[in-house]
């Protein structure tokens, strides 16, 4: 496959951006679009391309869609800067013979703390990130927003390196800011919760991890990913309770 666009969204990446930038050099264009960072991404980014562009954050989705209006190829490789391209996943896509496919799922391999994690469902974790772009679009979500095609996908079979958690410290600092917005986007959808609600999404989310999921197979690794699932899951309807704590007192001073 030749002519492949590379978008890549980026806000405060310093530690990322070049190994991100290194393993997608490859492609005929890269898209960078920077969210107003205050550390060096920007300068780290420019040797790697041209195209760069600093968009203020409006969400993964908006930004995304942006990158995707830069691009002047009809193939999209969207990645994110906490990802790898790894050599094997570049030749299969460099060999990739076009035909009616549109999009391609890449097979993503999870890491925590460098240890490569096969259980808590991270080991059979694929996405949809190499597309054709009259078929693609962006769906509208506030957080884990995703590629969407219209028309036939297939899975390629070598991985895409992801490292998902490198500190404690950074991963409850991404915990935090994901779990405000999907507890938007569940209030949004007009979704509601109370005590029992919270308690049993909680305790749900580290049994279906922990247990079901396998992740006492990684030891202490797949206690604190269970554990991590978990605290996210609380915090999101925690803060949906806020939301609608907040909704109920509004509502209540507009009837005064």
């Amino acid at each position: 496959m030749k002519n492949i666009s590379a978008i890549v969204i980026a806000k405060n990446e310093e530690a990322n951006v070049v190994a991100c930038l290194e393993s997608i050099s490859w492609v005929d264009e890269i898209i960078f679009v920077d969210a107003e960072s205050t550390d060096k991404t920007l300068e780290l980014a420019k040797p790697f391309t041209s195209k760069i562009f600093v968009n203020k954050w409006e969400g993964f989705a908006k930004q995304k869609e942006f990158a995707l209006g830069k691009t002047t190829n009809e193939w999209v490789l969207s990645i994110d800067c906490d990802e790898r391209v790894t050599p094997l996943l570049k030749e299969e896509i460099l060999n990739l013979v076009p035909d009616e496919t549109d999009g391609y799922y890449l097979w993503r391999e999870n890491y925590l703390l460098k240890r490569h994690i096969k259980s808590c469902g991270w080991d059979n974790d694929f996405q949809l990130r190499l597309v054709r772009k009259s078929k693609a679009k962006l769906t509208n979500r506030l957080v884990h927003e995703g590629l969407s095609v219209d028309g036939k996908t297939k899975r390629l079979n070598h991985r895409l390196i992801h490292y998902t958690f490198t500190s404690i410290e950074k991963t409850m600092t991404k915990i935090n800011h994901y779990t405000t917005l999907r507890a938007e986007e569940l209030f949004n959808n007009n979704k509601n919760t109370n005590a029992w609600g919270i308690v049993a999404h909680g305790t749900a989310g580290f049994f279906k991890f922990f247990v079901l999921q396998g992740g006492f197979r990684d030891g202490v690794y797949g206690l604190v990913i269970s554990l991590f699932h978990a605290i996210t899951t609380l915090l999101s309807y925690m803060k949906l309770w806020e939301l609608q704590v907040k909704n109920k007192t509004k509502n209540n001073k507009h009837q005064i």
